[in-house]
Parts: C-alpha cells; sequence; structure tokens
C-alpha cells in the first residue's frame, strides 16, 4: 500500500477532471501493449507516467473550452477579447518533469475551479448574474491573497460579487468557521451591508467538503485583514 502526501498549495486543480478514456482510447496511452490493448499494467495504483502521457493530460486538464472570463469594464471598448491562451512550458530533466505555468493561467484555472464550486454565486448575497456577454458578475477571491503565500486552491477561495469583495479584501465583512458572515463594527453602514447578505447570515456552501473554505485561510483573514 502507497500514501501520498501531497502539500495543500503544492498543485492546481485542473480546470475540469481527465477521465481515464477519451474519444480516441485511454488518455494514459502508457497503458496500452503492443497491441493497442489495456494492458495489465493499467490496474496498478502507483506506475510510472511517460512524459508524452503527462504533457497530454495536463494539456487537457488545463485547456480553456468554454473560458468564463470576468467582466471587463471596457467591454464597449474591447469586443471579442481575444486574448490568447498562454502556453505551457515543459522542461525534462533526467526522471523529472517541471511545469511552469503563467500567472494569468493560474488565475484563469483558480477562478473557474472555484465559480464551478459556487455554481457561480455570490457567497455572501447569494446571487447569480451573468451579464449580457455570457460572463458571470462574480469574482474568485482569495481568502489568503497572493501576495501573503495564499494558494491557488479552492478551499482558500469564495465567489464574491464586486461589492462583496471590495468589502472582504478591505476587512469591512469576513468569516467565522461555520461560514457565519461576520460585520465590521467599524463600517459606516453595518445595516446596509445586513440588508444585502444572505438572510440566513452565513455565506453559502459548496456542496464538496473538499471545496469549503478551509478554517485555516479563515483564521488568517479574520487575524490579518478583518476590522473588529
Amino acid at each position: 500500500m502507497y500514501l501520498a502526501l501531497i502539500e495543500p498549495g503544492s498543485y492546481l486543480d485542473f480546470a475540469h477532471p481527465i477521465a481515464f478514456n477519451g474519444a480516441t482510447g485511454p488518455i494514459e496511452q502508457g497503458v496500452l501493449n503492443a497491441q493497442g490493448r489495456i494492458s495489465g499494467r493499467a490496474q496498478a495504483a502507483v506506475r510510472p507516467i511517460s512524459p508524452e502521457d503527462f504533457k497530454r493530460i495536463v494539456e487537457l486538464g488545463f485547456e480553456e473550452r468554454a473560458p468564463l472570463l470576468p467582466r471587463l469594464d471596457n467591454e464597449m471598448l474591447s469586443p471579442g477579447f481575444d486574448e490568447e491562451q498562454a502556453p505551457f512550458r515543459f522542461e525534462q530533466q533526467r526522471d523529472r518533469i517541471s511545469v511552469t505555468v503563467s500567472r494569468i493561467l493560474r488565475d484563469r484555472i483558480f477562478r473557474r475551479v472555484v465559480l464551478r464550486a459556487y455554481d457561480e454565486r455570490c457567497a455572501i448575497t447569494g446571487l447569480k448574474l451573468i451579464n449580457g456577454r455570457g460572463r458571470a458578475e462574480v469574482a474568485a477571491a482569495h481568502i489568503r491573497p497572493v501576495e501573503a503565500s495564499g494558494p491557488d486552491i479552492v478551499s482558500n477561495g469564495i465567489a464574491l460579487s464586486g461589492t462583496a469583495h471590495w468589502m472582504f479584501d478591505r476587512g469591512l465583512i469576513s468569516l467565522a468557521d461555520d461560514l457565519e458572515i461576520l460585520i465590521s463594527r467599524q463600517t459606516n453602514d453595518p445595516q446596509g451591508i445586513g440588508s444585502i447578505i444572505n438572510k440566513s447570515g452565513r455565506a453559502l456552501a459548496p456542496r464538496r467538503m473538499s471545496d469549503r473554505p478551509h478554517p485555516h485561510f479563515l483564521k488568517w483573514h479574520r487575524e490579518h485583514c478583518f476590522k473588529q
């Protein structure tokens, strides 16, 4: 039996899961024998993977088929938003393969997995708004910012609309470990904030427990951002 311990934040979630089989057969082609049949090694829990298979899986995992791009303030000035996807760089070093992913791509993937976890709905207000260009009017906010060594993982993210995002970043609102919405006593309009947050007084939570905000990151936000 093998146990893999993966440090949180040391990986980037795929934009979408990759199935074992694709349209033309197994994505991991190394499991096929010389006759093109699935070999017995495909049943092994731990097996080596070729650089070619690794490259193929990663490219499919990060492929942007229908990107959930954010709203642009200058959409009227730049229709189409024809920005090219940042390329991957694979550098083989002996038995290891290192992957360099640009910050732009990491932001896009982070946005996709967070918005998917929250069904494109603001966790604070409950609003799910899609603009005329098919883009969700909600952002994927880091609970612990990247500048403060916050990882690009879904449990360090939360889907927030513009106003909620602004208040969260400036410490006017925060979250308890049970996702109770905390309103700072330093805000000048607590009643106004109370009128736009969820009636339950708690942030919406993703269905999967592993996608929910981790108490470690929530504690960091309360201690370093929230204005008590």
